[in-house]
């Protein structure tokens, strides 16, 4: 199993528009921050969670011209907001693309993107054609690839995290339910959230991530959804042994 991390920024990115900020006007490539979103390849399958509001970027930065599923974790706009570049995957494969997502997901992807969903007045450079499934707590299967769906909370709103072998992307998240923190043991490598260092009302802080991560010992931990607030090599310097800080383009092998 391979993973690239396409996007490893908060909503607003890195650098933040008009901000001088030490991060935002680094030299480090590390400490530029497209929005949230990985690439997992898997027995020869090709999947997408999350068409950030930076797909069509990731997609062409890292020569991705096959998807045969994406996943959402939710449905705010960074993580939504490139659906409709998913056309460019019917025009090459002329299929239509499965979509999974939760049943609130769905339906606000449904609101966000209307055309792709009706009949519209007017077709022009074409809608994206999607197959809609909708997913709960129970895991799924998609072309012999199992997917665990973990229940988190970004604030008071429900997400979802997902769980593949030893591998499991939990972004988004201030609270992991227990029953959620049990289908997380035993991980060779963990992505998770940990936007700043100040507590934040709907994400990890790096303490909070911090203490997650020390609970559930996987192997490997790495850090994303990160605002500017984190450097990279400042961050770097003071975490535990088997937790590093993500960055755009880092790739994962994992045995599978």
């Amino acid at each position: 199993m391979k993973i690239t991390l396409l996007g490893t920024g908060t909503s607003s990115g890195v650098p933040l528009i008009g901000c001088t900020c030490e991060t935002c006007t680094s030299d480090d490539p590390r400490d530029n921050r497209l929005r949230c979103s990985i690439h997992i390849e898997h027995n020869d399958n090709s999947f997408v969670i999350d068409t950030s509001s930076d797909f069509r970027q990731q997609m062409l930065q890292h020569k991705i011209t096959n998807l045969d599923a994406i996943l959402f974790t939710h449905h705010h706009c960074d993580h939504i907001m490139g659906f409709d570049d998913i056309r460019a995957f019917n025009f090459l494969q002329n299929v239509s693309m499965p979509i999974f997502a939760s049943h609130i997901t769905m339906q606000n992807i449904k609101r966000a993107f209307i055309h792709a969903f009706e009949h519209p007045s007017e077709i022009g450079g074409g809608v994206p054609t999607i197959d809609q499934i909708i997913i709960d707590d129970d895991p799924f299967v998609i072309n012999g690839s199992e997917f665990i769906p973990i229940e988190l909370f970004h604030g008071p709103l429900q997400v979802y995290g997902f769980r593949i072998g030893n591998f499991a992307y939990c972004t988004d998240t201030n609270f992991i339910p227990k029953e959620s923190l049990e289908k997380l043991q035993d991980l060779e490598v963990l992505v998770i959230d940990a936007l700043r260092h100040k507590k934040h009302p709907t994400h990890f802080s790096l303490d909070e991530a911090l203490a997650t991560i020390a609970y559930l010992k996987p192997q490997q931990a790495y850090l994303t959804h990160i605002s500017h607030h984190l450097k990279h090599h400042e961050t770097e310097l003071i975490l535990p042994e088997g937790v590093n800080v993500a960055y755009d383009g880092m790739k994962i092998e994992i045995d599978h």
